[in-house]
């Protein structure tokens, strides 16, 4: 990682994690939250989907003990964004939805686009983001994509598997 001073990231990933990939995920994802914690990072910010977004926001949250100063921002696509979801699912997004420190909604209610409209306002004004992208195509790569086109340094934890 290069050293320069950062603080906003963002996260981007696959809903689906193999069950057998996800233990070393999450110890790689929380190495790169403290490094840059270390590089002066302050906000995270996550999406509110299923699977890699949940997984790093509920990180940010569990080192919130060890970096009081880190905030989780949510910007969320829409307020029925859970509506097809399963009853664990919903109330793990409601636990981080009440545990962030902030959260904004882009639209009231599922509108064409409206993820892509997240996945950029998600990138707009970070410094890094954090993906796990294993594809070349769909929602996280438009997103990673998007971080490299806008010169927001990506760090892809799928390479470090």
């Amino acid at each position: 990682m290069n050293q320069t001073n950062i603080r906003t990231v963002c996260f981007t990933g696959h809903r689906d994690i193999p069950p057998e990939t996800a233990d070393r995920l999450l110890a790689h994802l929380e190495r790169v939250i403290a490094d840059l914690c270390e590089r002066g990072a302050t906000t995270f910010r996550a999406g509110g989907a299923m699977g890699f977004d949940t997984m790093a926001a509920l990180k940010v949250l569990e080192m919130k003990e060890k970096y009081p100063h880190i905030r989780l921002e949510l910007i969320l696509p829409c307020r029925d964004q859970t509506c097809r979801w399963d009853e664990y699912s919903v109330k793990t997004y409601q636990y981080i939805l009440n545990a962030a420190d902030s959260s904004r909604f882009l639209f009231d209610t599922y509108v064409d686009g409206c993820m892509l409209a997240r996945d950029r306002r998600l990138v707009d004004g970070s410094d890094v983001c954090v993906a796990y992208c294993e594809k070349n195509r769909g929602g996280t790569a438009y997103t990673c994509q998007y971080a490299l086109k806008n010169e927001v340094e990506l760090i892809n934890l799928y390479d470090r598997l």
